[in-house]
């Protein structure tokens, strides 16, 4: 099964990816996103939100 992955040294916190797939992305104190829950929103809208991301930081990874 692929995972949600975001990459913390691109992304720019825009919040798309939350807007998109707010149950399986939040944005951290960091101020950039991360997964909580992998399997929080359907396989499309998990890749809308990866489609959607300016900077290309979110990835699916295999488990």
């Amino acid at each position: 099964m692929a995972i949600p992955y975001v990459d913390p040294d691109i992304c720019t916190g825009c919040e798309l990816c939350t807007q998109v797939a707010e149950n399986t992305f939040v944005m951290n104190d960091d101020g950039v996103a991360e997964v909580i829950t992998p399997a929080g929103d359907s396989e499309e809208t998990i890749q809308e939100a990866i489609d959607s991301c300016p900077v290309e930081a979110i990835s699916l990874k295999e488990d």
